[in-house]
C-alpha cells in the first residue's frame, strides 16, 4: 500500500516522463507546482519506490522511469478520465454530425479520426466480426474442380465465396469433412475460427480424414478475407515518431503484427466490453510488450458489436485517451443505434 506521498510523486514522475521521454530526477519533481517536497525527499521516496517495482533506473546516475508494475498503479488509481482538451471533443462531435451511414465508413474515419488526434496508432474491429458465431457451413460443388463455401452464422448473416477442391478428394470424404467441421466448430466466434481449424480439431481430423491439411486449406481460403475486411488500421507510421521505438528490430515486430489481420483482431475481439487498458506484456504478444493498448467496446442494443482502440507506447497520455475514448464510445453507442440500425435510443 503506497502512501499519500508515494502516491503523489509516483503520479508526477510518470506524468512527467510522459511528456518528456526522458528519465526524471528528484530535483526536476520538486520544481513541480503541486509537489511540495525538497529534493532530497523526493529523491528517497522515488528509491522506495524503485525497491517496490513502481520504478526503474536505467542507468546509475540517471533518473528513473516508470516500470510496468508503476503504469498499471497509475492507470488503476492515479487517474481520471476528463483529463482531454476540450477542443479535440468538439472535432470528434463534428465527425459524427456527418451521420455517415455504412458501418465500414464510420469504422475508418473514426480510427483516422483518433489516430490524429493522438498521434497513436488506432485500430477497430467492427461489422459483426466481434460477435458473429458460426452456426452452420455448407460446401456445394459446381463441379469436380470448384465449390462453394457458405458460412451462416448466429445472427443469421450468410457469407459465401467460391473456393478450389484438392485434386482427386472424393466426395464422401468432402461430406465427412464438412460434417466434422460443423459438429466440432458450432458457436465458434468467426474471429477464432482460422486459429480453431488447426489448433483444436486438427488431430481429430488427422484421424478421420486422409487429407484433411489440403481440405483447411481449401475452407481457411474462404475465412481469409472476412477479418481483413473488417480491420481497420490508421497512423500505424505514427509509431515511428515515439522515441521508444527509434531500434529498428522493435519497429519491424510491431509493423509485421500490423500485417497480421487475424492476431491484431484476436487482440482486440478477446476484450470485454467497456475500457480496457493492457500494458506491456499484459497483451501476450510478444510484438506488443513495449506497447500499450487502450481500447473500448460500441454496443447495439446494450450487445457489444465492434471494438475500437489505440496502440502506442507504455509511455501513453492514458488520461487524455480513456476520456476521448469514453466520449467515442457514447456517439458510437448513438450512432449505430439511430443511423446504422434505425433505432434511436
Amino acid at each position: 500500500m503506497l502512501t499519500d506521498r508515494q502516491r503523489m510523486i509516483l503520479y508526477a514522475v510518470i506524468d512527467d516522463y510522459i511528456r518528456s521521454a526522458e528519465p526524471v530526477g528528484s530535483r526536476t519533481i520538486s520544481k513541480r507546482g503541486d509537489i511540495g517536497f525538497s529534493p532530497a525527499t523526493i529523491r528517497n521516496e522515488m528509491s522506495d519506490l524503485e525497491e517496490l517495482g513502481y520504478l526503474e533506473q536505467p542507468h546509475t546516475s540517471a533518473g528513473r522511469i516508470p516500470s510496468q508494475k508503476g503504469y498499471r498503479y497509475y492507470v488503476d488509481h492515479l487517474i481520471s478520465s476528463g483529463h482531454y482538451n476540450p477542443e479535440d471533443l468538439k472535432l470528434t462531435k463534428s465527425f459524427f454530425i456527418d451521420r455517415i451511414k455504412k458501418t465500414e465508413k464510420i469504422m475508418q474515419q473514426a480510427a483516422a479520426i483518433l489516430s490524429s488526434l493522438t498521434n497513436y496508432t488506432a485500430v477497430a474491429l467492427g461489422g459483426g466480426t466481434f460477435h458473429e458465431k458460426l452456426k452452420r457451413l455448407q460446401l456445394i460443388p459446381l463441379n469436380e474442380e470448384t465449390a462453394v463455401a457458405i458460412i451462416v452464422t448466429n445472427t443469421g448473416l450468410v457469407e459465401n465465396k467460391v473456393v478450389s477442391i484438392p485434386k482427386d478428394i472424393p466426395m464422401n470424404e468432402l461430406e465427412r469433412f464438412v460434417n466434422l467441421l460443423n459438429a466440432s466448430l458450432a458457436g465458434v466466434p468467426l474471429i477464432h475460427l482460422r486459429y480453431a481449424l488447426y489448433r483444436e480439431i486438427g488431430q481429430q481430423m488427422a484421424k478421420h480424414i486422409s487429407r484433411y491439411e489440403e481440405l483447411v486449406t481449401m475452407i481457411e481460403s474462404a475465412l481469409e478475407s472476412d477479418v481483413e475486411d473488417k480491420l481497420y488500421l490508421s497512423g500505424a507510421t505514427n509509431m515511428l515518431s515515439q522515441p521508444e521505438f527509434r531500434d529498428v528490430d522493435k519497429v519491424k515486430m510491431i509493423f509485421d503484427l500490423f500485417d497480421e489481420s487475424e492476431t491484431l483482431a484476436r487482440l482486440l475481439a478477446d476484450a470485454p466490453e467497456g475500457i480496457q487498458v493492457r500494458i506491456g506484456d499484459e497483451n501476450r504478444v510478444e510484438a506488443m510488450s513495449q506497447c500499450s493498448v487502450i481500447m473500448t467496446t460500441y454496443s447495439y442494443e446494450g450487445r457489444a458489436v465492434g471494438t475500437i482502440g489505440l496502440i502506442g507506447p507504455i509511455r501513453m497520455e492514458y488520461a487524455k485517451v480513456i476520456g476521448l475514448l469514453k466520449q467515442l464510445t457514447k456517439e458510437l453507442d448513438q450512432l449505430f443505434n439511430e443511423q446504422v440500425y434505425g433505432k434511436p435510443r
